[in-house]
C-alpha cells in the first residue's frame, strides 16, 4: 500500500510538473508574441529546471520558444552576437531532441532558424573585418562553422582571420583541427551571367551551369579553380611557432606537411620561406632550386618564388622570376604589378639622396644626376603599369600609380588620356 502511494505520489509530481512548464511555454509565447522578448527569455529561464522531466514534445516547443526569443533580442541588436549564438545553440538542440524520438514538429522550422543565423553570423563576421574587428570576425566565423561542419571553409576563414587579429593560440588550435580533417581547400568553381539581372551566379557543378547557359537564361560561362591551401595552413602553422619562438617545431610542422603531402609544391615555398624568416639562407636556396627543378614551367609557383625573393631584398633575382612569369603567362597582371612595384622600392633611397643635397654648385650637379636616375626609374615602369591597367583596367590603385608616374614625367597627353577612363 505504501510503495503503491509513493508511484502515485510520483506520478501526480511529473503531472504537476508537466502542467507548471506548459503554462510557462505559454506565457513565454504570449511575452514574444507582444515583443517582450526579454520577458519571454527570464520565463524560460526560470522553468529550466522543469524540462529534466517533462515529455520530448514539450522540451521541443520550450527549445523552440526559446530560439525565437533569443532569435528576436538578436535582430533588435540586444547583445546581438551572444544572443544569436544562443539562438542557435537551443535551435540545435531541439533538432537533437527530435532526431531522438523520432518526430519533427519543429525541426524544419529551426533549421531554416539556423541557416538564417549562419547566414548574419558570416556577414557580420565580413563587416567586423572591414572595420579591423578580426577577433570578433573570427569567432563569428567558428560559430558559423560549428552549425555547419560540412562548410570547412568557415573553420579555414576563421582561422585566418585569428591570424589577422594576431590571437596566434586561437589560429594555430584552429589550424591543427583543419590539419586533423586533412582539409585542402581545392576546388573548382562554375558561373555564369544571369541575363536578368546582370549578376554572375555561382553553380555547384558545370552540368548545371552548361545547362542553362544552353537554356538561355545565362551567359559568359566562366571556371575558377581555387588552388590547395594546404601549404598556407602549413606555412601559417610553422610562422605562429616562429612567432611563439619554437622553431624546431615550426621545421618539424612544415616537415611533416612535406612528407604526407609529397606533390604539394606549394609546401616547398612554405619551407623555403621558413628558412628565410630564420635567416637559413643556404638552405632556402637550397629549397627554391628545388621547386624550380619539379615545376619549372609553373607560373603561380614563379611568381611565389618572386615574391619571396622580394621580401629577402634579393631584387635581382625577384626581377628574374617576375620576367619568367611573364614570359610564360603574357596576361599574368600580379607579375607586372610586382615588377613595377619592385623597380619604385628605389625611389625612397633617391629622393633621401636628394633631400640631403646642399646648393653647392657640386651638390647641384649631384642633384641632377640623381633626378635624372628617378625620371629613368619612373620611365622603366611605365611598359608594367601599362600592360597592368591594360589587363586590369579596374584596378584603381595601378592606374593612380601610373598617373602619378606620368605627371612626374609631366607626360600631360598620357595623364589626361588615362584620367579620362578612370
Amino acid at each position: 500500500m505504501k510503495s503503491r502511494y509513493v508511484i502515485i505520489a510520483s506520478a501526480l509530481f511529473l503531472s504537476v510538473t508537466s502542467f507548471a512548464q506548459k503554462n510557462e511555454i505559454k506565457a513565454a509565447e504570449k511575452a514574444l508574441k507582444d515583443g517582450k522578448s526579454d520577458e519571454a527569455i527570464t520565463i524560460l529561464t526560470a522553468a529550466e529546471y522543469l524540462t529534466a522531466n517533462a515529455p520530448d514534445a514539450e522540451k521541443a516547443q520550450f527549445l523552440f520558444v526559446k530560439g525565437n526569443a533569443y532569435l528576436d533580442l538578436s535582430n533588435k541588436k540586444v547583445d546581438a552576437d551572444k544572443n544569436l549564438i544562443l539562438a542557435a545553440k537551443a535551435y540545435q538542440d531541439l533538432i537533437a531532441a527530435e532526431k531522438v524520438t523520432g518526430k519533427s514538429k519543429y525541426s524544419a522550422q529551426a533549421a531554416t532558424s539556423i541557416a538564417e543565423i549562419r547566414g548574419k553570423l558570416i556577414n557580420g563576421a565580413i563587416d567586423d573585418t572591414k572595420v579591423d574587428k578580426n577577433a570578433q570576425g573570427a569567432e563569428k566565423l567558428y560559430q558559423a562553422y560549428l552549425l555547419e561542419k560540412k562548410d570547412t571553409i568557415n573553420l579555414y576563414y576563421a582561422a585566418s582571420t585569428y591570424v589577422n587579429a594576431k590571437d596566434y593560440d586561437s589560429a594555430l588550435k584552429l589550424y591543427k583541427e583543419l590539419k586533423d580533417l586533412n582539409y585542402s581547400g581545392k576546388a573548382t568553381y562554375y558561373y555564369a551571367v544571369n541575363k536578368v539581372n546582370s549578376q554572375e551566379d555561382f553553380f555547384t557543378t558545370a552540368v548545371d551551369r552548361d545547362r542553362l547557359v544552353k537554356m538561355g537564361t545565362h551567359e559568359k560561362p566562366r571556371t575558377e579553380n581555387v588552388p590547395s591551401k594546404r601549404g598556407e595552413i602549413y606555412k601559417n602553422v610553422a610562422l605562429i611557432y616562429v612567432q611563439q619562438g619554437k622553431v624546431d617545431e615550426a621545421k618539424k610542422a612544415v616537415s611533416d606537411a612535406r612528407k604526407a603531402n609529397p606533390e604539394d609544391t606549394s609546401l616547398i615555398l612554405t619551407e623555403a620561406n621558413l628558412y628565410l624568416e630564420t635567416k637559413d639562407m643556404d638552405t632556402y636556396k637550397k629549397l627554391i632550386s628545388e621547386a624550380l627543378t619539379k615545376n619549372p614551367n609553373d607560373v603561380d609557383l614563379i611568381f611565389n618564388l618572386g615574391v619571396i625573393s622580394a621580401q629577402a631584398k634579393n631584387n635581382a633575382e625577384a626581377e628574374k622570376f617576375y620576367a619568367k612569369v611573364m614570359e610564360l603567362n603574357p596576361k599574368y597582371t600580379n607579375a607586372y604589378i610586382n615588377m613595377a612595384a619592385l623597380k619604385l622600392e628605389d625611389e625612397k633611397n633617391i629622393i633621401e639622396a636628394m633631400n640631403k643635397l646642399g646648393t653647392s654648385a657640386d651638390d647641384m650637379k649631384k642633384y641632377n644626376t640623381l633626378k635624372k636616375k628617378r625620371e629613368d626609374l619612373f620611365r622603366s615602369t611605365i611598359p608594367y603599369l601599362v600592360k597592368a591597367v591594360e589587363l586590369d583596367p579596374k584596378n584603381q590603385d595601378v592606374s593612380k600609380t601610373l598617373l602619378n608616374v606620368y605627371s612626374a614625367l609631366e607626360m600631360t597627353a598620357e595623364y589626361k588620356a588615362l584620367k579620362a577612363k578612370m
